[in-house]
């Protein structure tokens, strides 16, 4: 719901008290002088009668417009100068104070924030570009907007400033006629929300996006907020319950925590009503709620905890701390099933994540004095991108394009980044720095070894973004990898590059070839922990004549690992039910259950076997349990290789259906040199991946210098795996990732 702030201390008529703002705000933010703003409230001439006469403001006047601003501002923890424009930009720009007097009373500083705010206040004048006045000013406007990033680009308040008078004044239109409130409605909605929500301001986005949305979907606004209020009783109990259980198992765990309900946004809600066209019971953070720890191990712990208390719903998980939002939000979200059946969303954060989803780029000033150089880094990037506005469009005078580049990225058909030497290079989406090495030259692509994006060494399966900067390191020789033909490797996107590649191999000897094809191909089975079968017999499949041919295939890159793991699958599939294995003494039938065909009898629940986890792909058999249907067991398993010699008459065949249509889970593990930001990256990898972590565990060798991690995922086939395997084995000091062997 909209939150309607009205907080100002006021007097009996209704007017604010002054002298109590000035105590309330100078006692919130101690770096507040208080008859440095009582000054500036003189000059601005808000404490005189006569101030509110010129007003065109419709409920509240200039001296309550500036208040509203100023307390906006120091809530954001913004610096006296800001407060102090904040205060006079009313004055100034109704003509009852100048410039030149805000600079011979203040100074200098206080008078370019000013005048960077009228500049942003041209704005307004392109909300609509069909209306003939402002087709007529086109070009000006153009500049004026360039003039508004440029002046954000110098300096981020006067941006935050702009957004505070925009707040303030959609605070104050419920009175006005409906014309004037549908124009500044439609601005801040195409304009302020989406520059809110890029500087990282949280709940300043949310609060611009619900009033405005009010006005312009009235109808749509109101039945959500009808809909909410009607149980808004029966979900706080509800959400109180889940509060308490969550804190009392994180507190069990030894997780410092602060478990509250969530604020519920109406124009998300409606947003997601019509992008996944569900209803209004469907959405599931309008129960939702938010747990704050320590550190960002005790946020993995407590999604583990959530996850292991109420069922989590498959594809609604997002790990943005891994994979930071383009403003730098960071946060855990889920989607679990709740107490009573009820879906419900739990985002996860630290301290720290949550005051930077608060307070976004205005963190920087609460830091400022103290060596806080990743403090400024953070705020750098979240300004970066109005930067790249300007750059990419320096020579565009296409309004409407202009504006969409501030309520969402550039075109994602293309990404444009520079060579060190300042060259644009376009590539596809998802290009990396071995796809840019080989479109600038190919011997600079046979010779890659490393790469740097902005001067930081970065992975070579890294996806380059529109603006980077990349550097390629080359060794002395061409020597290309053959592992980065194998596609599930992350290591090209490109056609031109993996052509490049495979054509260098292919003039290499075939002996060399035939022995790297082999160990590669091993390497693989190994890793996905496959039953081998006769390599002759997917030779023949794949129309090769002996098992060295694809190998030298391999080799070469004519043949993708990937080709050769799915042609073994099928070759399991394929022998499966022929396989010599005791069966019950039944009338021969076949029953489906989900993804598995049971032989032999019919009618029996089927479950996954813990011990061993077997997902598609894998050779199979069945174990009739005593109440529990058929358990499915991989046939390496040593249980079920027990079970085969103590109990054989209660082995079934069974296979894997033709189609799969649920997810599997199965356990990995990670060994590598211990780092910070190890469990970061593999959980990148993994949202990367679109792989649901079901489970994480992990463990140190200090005096080596180790870490150990057996995570726990869910997928649907054994190709899958290999992907993210790959992917993962990529990281930085990884040393074996692999499937977690199987003994039952």
């Amino acid at each position: 719901m909209v939150k309607v702030r009205d907080d100002q201390p006021l007097k009996h008529d209704g007017k604010v008290n002054v002298d109590a703002w000035l105590d309330k705000i100078c006692t919130e933010a101690d770096i507040l002088e208080p008859e440095t703003l009582r000054h500036a409230l003189v000059v601005a001439k808000i404490i005189a009668e006569d101030a509110v006469e010129n007003s065109t403001y419709w409920t509240i006047d200039s001296a309550q417009m500036g208040l509203e601003m100023a307390q906006i501002l120091a809530e954001l923890q913004l610096d006296e100068a800001s407060i102090l424009a904040a205060i006079l930009y009313r004055a100034v720009r109704e003509g009852r104070l100048s410039l030149a007097q805000v600079r011979k009373d203040f100074d200098d500083e206080v008078a370019t924030l000013i005048e960077g705010v009228l500049r942003m206040a041209a704005i307004s004048a392109v909300q609509n570009t069909s209306d003939e006045t402002v087709l007529g000013q086109r070009e000006d406007q153009v500049d004026n907007l360039r003039k508004m990033l440029v002046s954000v680009i110098d300096d981020v308040r006067v941006a935050l400033i702009k957004l505070a008078e925009r707040t303030a004044a959609i605070r104050a239109v419920k009175d006005a006629p409906q014309d004037k409130r549908t124009k500044v409605a439609r601005e801040v909605f195409n304009i302020y929300g989406p520059l809110a929500h890029r500087l990282g301001i949280g709940h300043l986005k949310w609060e611009l996006e619900d009033i405005s949305f009010r006005y312009l979907e009235p109808l749509a606004y109101q039945k959500i907020a009808t809909l909410l209020d009607e149980k808004r009783l029966a979900r706080q109990d509800y959400i109180a319950d889940i509060v308490a259980t969550l804190t009392e198992q994180l507190e069990g765990s030894g997780i410092e925590c602060e478990v509250n309900g969530r604020a519920k946004h109406i124009y998300s809600i409606w947003r997601k009503m019509k992008r996944k066209n569900i209803e209004f019971s469907q959405v599931y953070d309008v129960r939702a709620v938010r747990v704050l720890v320590p550190t960002v191990r005790d946020c993995y712990a407590a999604l583990g905890i959530v996850h292991s208390l109420w069922r989590h719903i498959p594809h609604e998980f997002d790990d943005y701390i891994a994979n930071p939002k383009e403003n730098g939000y960071q946060s855990l979200h889920t989607a679990v099933i709740g107490p009573e059946g009820k879906g419900m969303e739990v985002q996860i954060r630290t301290q720290d994540m949550h005051e930077d989803a608060e307070l976004g780029v205005c963190a920087h000033w609460k830091y400022k004095g103290t060596d806080t150089n990743e403090k400024d880094q953070a705020y750098e990037q979240k300004i970066a991108w109005l930067r790249q506005v300007v750059e990419w469009h320096e020579e565009i005078g296409d309004l409407p394009e202009l504006m969409s580049d501030l309520r969402s990225d550039i075109n994602p058909d293309r990404i444009y980044v520079f060579t060190p030497e300042g060259h644009v290079v376009d590539l596809p989406p998802d290009a990396t720095p071995i796809d840019f090495a080989y479109r600038v030259h190919t011997e600079i692509g046979h010779r890659t070894r490393g790469a740097k994006v902005n001067g930081r060494i970065i992975p070579l399966t890294h996806h380059l973004k529109t603006g980077e900067q990349v550097e390629i390191l080359t060794s002395k020789e061409a020597r290309p990898s053959r592992n980065w033909l194998n596609q599930d490797s992350g290591y090209i996107n490109t056609a031109r590059a993996r052509a490049k590649v495979a054509h260098w191999f292919k003039l290499q000897a075939k002996d060399t070839n035939q022995e790297e094809g082999r160990q590669l191909l091993m390497r693989e089975l190994d890793r996905l922990d496959l039953a081998r079968v006769p390599l002759s017999e997917v030779a023949t499949a794949m129309n090769m004549k002996t098992a060295e041919d694809l190998f030298a295939a391999i080799g070469a890159g004519d043949v993708r690992l990937g080709q050769v793991v799915s042609h073994i699958t099928r070759q399991n599939e394929i022998k499966q039910p022929q396989q010599e294995l005791p069966l019950l003494k039944t009338p021969t039938v076949t029953t489906k259950q989900g993804d598995i065909s049971i032989q032999g009898v019919g009618h029996l629940l089927t479950s996954i076997a813990p011990c061993c986890k077997p997902v598609p792909g894998d050779d199979i058999a069945g174990y009739v349990t005593l109440g529990r249907g058929v358990s499915v067991h991989r046939q390496d398993c040593d249980n079920l290789m027990n079970h085969e010699m103590t109990e054989p008459q209660r082995i079934l065949a069974v296979s894997w259906g033709g189609k799969v249509s649920q997810m599997y889970p199965v356990d990995i593990d990670i060994s590598a040199y211990d780092r910070t930001g190890l469990l970061r990256d593999v959980s990148l990898v993994l949202a990367d991946s679109d792989v649901n972590v079901v489970a994480v565990n992990t463990k140190s060798e200090q005096k080596d210098h180790l870490a150990h991690m057996q995570i726990t995922i869910e997928i649907d086939s054994l190709s899958k795996l290999g992907r993210v395997l790959n992917k993962l084995n990529q990281l930085p000091n990884v040393l074996t990732v692999r499937r977690a062997r199987t003994h039952g």
